[in-house]
């Protein structure tokens, strides 16, 4: 997982799908997506460290 685009597909796997239309407000659906899915355990540290890496860049973008 080293883009958006593949975490994107990644969260798919896990049957969530995220568009809103609003780059924002989909980085923090995102966001709290990647952390109910660490606390429940299907993240491990390193997906998550990176899916939150590659969203911290994606905000840097807007």
């Amino acid at each position: 997982m080293n883009t958006y685009y593949d975490l994107l597909q990644q969260m798919k796997t896990y049957g969530t799908f995220i568009y809103t239309g609003d780059r924002e407000l989909d980085l923090t659906l995102l966001t709290e997506e990647i952390r109910s899915l660490k606390l429940s355990g299907l993240f491990s540290t390193q997906e998550f460290s990176q899916a939150m890496a590659i969203i911290m860049e994606e905000k840097s973008k807007l």
